[in-house]
């Protein structure tokens, strides 16, 4: 039996996580310039398509996001933001059974997305950009995800070290806010502000994380620390996206964010039963 304490995530009154299966939360960008998928579902009816068949694929969550976050991005604002996420998700009420996550770092792109439909906010700065997103999901009664991340990389550190520390403090401050515990989730930040070798260490002691309590989210899906290592585009990462998700799975990881839902769902049962043989 795996050692490792599975802890559950829960959003819009419901338990999804906690039973021994990882959740697979599906990633939809409406975005022009996201590094892998940009331009594809920018447009209302490819986006709503895209969600509806990630869930016939077994998505337990849409994760929906209006502003890439890649290196080099372009900023944009609250209204652009908006425009861009709020048809894509009042389109898709009431046609998809799972919950929608809304990807931002504002808390009026989360207000108007939660108002319209969506239960969890996915913000990967960890409350530090905003932290009026933690009174929102509370006041939504959503889920709400937390996510290391640092403006500028530096190899001195020691990462695990500062992960426990920036995800202790982000989950804190969620709680006085008033999520409830089983209401956040915590991700390391795989590709944000982290050497190569951060990020291979971060994923390598991502149980040590546990012991803040609280599930943990990787999102590794075709991220440049794979094609670091075998040179490749992102729509080339799938074998190696599904090794670090594997990775993450054995090492305590209750959720993984992918582009491939199909085969991140079949990868995910077969290290589901691998795990009860630990």
């Amino acid at each position: 039996m795996n050692r490792l304490t599975q802890s559950h995530f829960d959003t819009s009154g419901r338990r999804m996580g906690g039973y021994g299966r990882t959740l697979v939360m599906g990633i939809l960008n409406v975005t022009p310039d996201s590094f892998s998928d940009g331009g594809r579902y920018n447009a209302v009816e490819a986006a709503v398509a895209h969600a509806l068949a990630m869930e016939q694929e077994g998505a337990d969550i849409i994760d929906i996001g209006a502003e890439s976050t890649r290196p080099g991005h372009t900023k944009i604002d609250t209204a652009t933001e908006l425009a861009r996420i709020m048809p894509v998700i009042e389109a898709l009420r009431g046609r998809v059974a799972v919950p929608i996550s809304i990807d931002t770092t504002k808390a009026a792109v989360a207000d108007e997305a939660l108002r319209a439909g969506a239960s969890i906010v996915n913000d990967i700065w960890g409350l530090v950009a905003d932290p009026r997103l933690a009174e929102l999901a509370a006041r939504h009664e959503a889920g709400l995800v937390v996510m290391h991340n640092r403006e500028e990389i530096d190899a001195s550190i020691d990462i695990v070290a500062d992960l426990k520390n920036f995800l202790r403090q982000s989950r804190d401050r969620a709680f006085l806010a008033g999520v409830p515990q089983a209401r956040v989730a915590l991700d390391p930040g795989i590709g944000f502000g982290k050497t190569l070798e951060q990020n291979y260490q971060a994923l390598a002691h991502l149980a040590e994380l546990k012991e803040l309590e609280c599930p943990l989210l990787v999102g590794a899906s075709r991220k440049s620390l794979i094609g670091k290592i075998v040179t490749s585009t992102p729509e080339e990462r799938l074998p190696g996206t599904i090794a670090l998700h594997t990775a993450a799975i054995l090492n305590g990881a209750e959720i993984i964010r992918v582009h491939d839902v199909k085969e991140a769902v079949q990868a995910a049962r077969v290290t589901d039963f691998l795990k009860e043989y630990q």
